[in-house]
C-alpha cells in the first residue's frame, strides 16, 4: 500500500466517517459527555476528558483531567494539543444568574480563549433549545430568528452563543453551536414528542459538527431527533451534514397524555416558561 493510501486509511473511522484527531470533551462526566466519550474512543486518535468530577480513563487513548472551567490556566493546559473541542461543561438547568454567568458564560469564555491560544481548529458549543423557549408550539423555529430565552439558563446559553460568534468573527475560530433538545434514552412526557434528542442522534450531530469542513466559520443548529411533532428546524445538509433518524412518535403509546392536542399558542418551553420556574432563583 502506498503512503497516500496509508494516509487515507488513517483518516477513515467507523462507518466511513472521517477519523478525528485529538478531541477534548468538557463536562465529560455529564449525561451527554458519558455517552459521547464512548463513541469517540473508536473515532479519535486521542480523547481528552475534562470535568470537575474526577474521571478515570477507560481506554488507552483517553486522558482525564480534573478541571474547574473557571480556572483559565488549567483549561488552557488541559486543551493543549487538541484539534477539536466539544464543550459540554456548565450548569445544566435554571439557577441564580450569578452561578450561570460564572459556570456557563465565563467557562465558555475560558474554553474559547484557550482554543484560540493553543491553535484548536474547531469548537463545538453545547447551547440549548431554551434560548428560544417562548416561541409558540405552532411555530417552526429556525436558528436565524431572534432569541426568546425562557429563563436565566436560556439567557446564559444565549451569551455562550454570542461568545462563539465573537471568536469566529474576530479571531477566525471555527465554531458550531448545537441547540440541544431533550436528551433522554427515550421520551417520557408529552413535550418530548417534539423535543426529544436520542443518544444515537446526539452522537450523529456531534460527529457532524466535529468533522464539518474547515470553511464552516460559524453556525447554529437545533440538535433534535426526527420527531413528527418537532417545532424546530433540522439543519440543512449544506450547513451541517447530519439527518436525524429517531422519532419520538414511536414511543407515543407509552406516554400518558400523548393523545391530547397541544395548544399551538403555548410556549415551546412548556413548564420552563412559567414564572414559578425562575422565581426561586432570583434571590429576592
Amino acid at each position: 500500500m502506498s503512503s497516500v493510501e496509508d494516509a487515507e486509511e488513517e483518516e477513515i473511522g467507523w462507518g466511513g466517517v472521517v477519523r478525528l484527531g485529538t478531541v477534548a470533551v468538557t463536562g465529560a462526566a455529564g449525561n451527554i459527555g458519558s455517552v459521547v466519550r464512548k463513541a469517540l474512543r473508536d473515532e479519535a486518535t486521542r480523547v481528552i476528558l475534562l470535568d470537575r468530577v474526577p474521571l478515570r480513563p477507560e481506554a488507552e487513548n483517553e486522558y482525564a483531567h480534573t478541571v474547574d472551567l473557571r480556572d483559565a490556566a488549567a483549561v488552557e493546559s488541559a486543551l493543549a494539543g487538541a484539534d477539536q473541542v466539544l464543550h459540554l461543561g456548565g450548569v445544566p438547568d435554571e439557577a441564580p444568574l450569578a452561578d450561570l454567568l460564572d459556570a456557563n458564560v465565563l467557562g465558555a469564555h475560558h474554553v474559547l480563549e484557550a482554543a484560540r491560544r493553543t491553535g484548536v481548529e474547531r469548537v463545538v458549543l453545547a447551547s440549548s433549545n431554551r434560548v428560544t423557549g417562548f416561541y409558540p408550539v405552532g411555530h417552526l423555529t429556525r436558528p436565524q430568528e431572534p432569541l426568546r430565552p425562557d429563563g436565566l439558563y436560556g439567557v446564559s446559553k444565549a451569551a455562550v452563543e454570542a461568545l462563539g460568534q465573537l471568536y469566529a468573527d474576530k479571531f477566525g475560530l471555527s465554531v458550531i453551536c448545537l441547540r440541544i433538545g431533550s436528551f433522554e434514552p427515550q421520551p417520557t412526557e408529552p413535550r418530548h414528542l417534539a423535543t426529544w434528542l436520542s443518544p444515537r442522534d446526539a452522537i450523529g450531530y456531534i460527529r457532524a459538527a466535529l468533522t464539518a469542513p474547515p470553511s464552516t466559520r460559524f453556525t447554529t443548529v437545533y440538535a433534535v431527533s426526527a420527531n413528527t411533532r418537532r417545532f424546530w428546524e433540522v439543519p440543512d445538509p449544506a450547513v451541517l451534514d447530519y439527518t436525524p433518524v429517531d422519532n419520538a412518535e414511536s414511543h407515543a403509546l407509552d406516554i400518558p397524555g400523548a393523545d391530547l392536542p397541544a395548544d399551538p399558542a403555548s410556549p415551546q418551553a412548556g413548564p420552563y416558561a412559567l414564572p414559578e420556574f425562575t422565581l426561586p432563583h432570583l434571590g429576592f
